[in-house]
């Protein structure tokens, strides 16, 4: 999965406002835009572009956006929810307000809603008591499938393009990846599949009530991966492993705060543990096809300059 580590102390509580035509939008709307949130993230931006090919209309939410839509003020919702039926939710690591959000949107009028969740939600031990990223899945979910409205709920691994857009590639570009993930493997999944059983699922009938577990199809060692992109490259790129204590200390010394290094170690930990080899029949089953190896992300990657310095 993506795994960003937040850390806020805001508390938000949603009060009624009157579902009228916010300022920036026109009245009455001649299409009902899909809302896309995090429009400007890896899935997200991949949805845009995929529903614009399409000719549907779509609201990419973002805090730059217009209308702007940000997850820690409420005030933004309304305006962005405005004329929707159909939504996509990425959460707001670290904060409940999944189910704050989803009463809104049922409340002015939607009636689809697609929620990215992610791997391990419903295993034991995958996440550690205290993260942050799990409560706000599991509670995310739980709201989900309890609002009265059709839903469907993805939970993709760990993104492939990590090492391309996300936080290994500045490891890539520096030739080590060092990471506490002893020789666990992943079962990558290309942040492409994920988007097009987003669409999917936004888009056509048969996906309600549907929780789609997302991977590759085979599960390689960080170590494999890098392999991979060094061939591609012909940029030597090798997997650094390291203990737990070494790996927080190291992000200490990068600047990091301990609450957010330990967080970082704690998602890195079912890796080293064998809980992200195994392989998820959610592509095959929403779009019947497999999803795309990582050699082939790789390859594209590549090709678009991905680890160009």
């Amino acid at each position: 999965m993506s795994h960003k580590v937040r850390r806020s102390n805001i508390e938000l509580s949603v009060t009624a406002i009157a579902p009228l035509t916010p300022p920036g939008l026109s009245s009455p709307m001649t299409q009902q835009p899909i809302l896309i949130t995090g429009g400007t993230g890896k899935v997200g931006t991949r949805i845009v572009s995929h529903l614009r090919r399409k000719d549907v209309a779509v609201r990419a939410g973002s805090r730059s956006g217009t209308p702007r839509f940000d997850w820690t003020d409420q005030h933004t919702w309304d305006a962005a929810l405005h004329g929707s039926r159909t939504v996509f939710i990425v959460p707001h690591d670290g904060e409940l307000l999944t189910r704050p959000f989803v009463q809104r949107a049922k409340d002015l009028g939607v009636e689809r809603i697609v929620l990215l969740s992610g791997r391990g939600v419903d295993v034991p031990g995958y996440a550690g008591d205290n993260s942050a990223a799990g409560k706000t899945h599991i509670d995310g979910e739980d709201a989900v499938r309890s609002c009265g409205l059709a839903w469907t709920i993805l939970r993709p691994g760990w993104f492939a393009q990590n090492f391309s857009e996300g936080f290994f590639r500045d490891e890539v570009l520096a030739g080590e990846v060092r990471l506490p993930a002893g020789d666990g493997a992943v079962s990558f999944v290309d942040a492409e599949d994920i988007a097009a059983v987003a669409v999917a699922a936004l888009t056509e009938d048969g996906h309600e009530g549907q929780t789609y577990e997302l991977s590759g199809p085979r599960a390689l060692s960080i170590a494999e991966a890098l392999a991979l992109i060094s061939e591609a490259t012909g940029r030597m790129v090798r997997y650094v492993p390291l203990t737990v204590e070494e790996f927080i200390i190291q992000l200490e010394d990068e600047g990091w705060p301990k609450i957010d290094a330990q967080a970082y170690a704690d998602a890195i930990a079912p890796i080293r543990r064998g809980m992200d080899e195994h392989l998820s029949d959610g592509v095959q089953r929403a779009l019947g096809r497999p999803p795309r190896d990582f050699a082939r992300f790789v390859t594209d990657a590549a090709a678009a300059g991905a680890w160009l310095d």
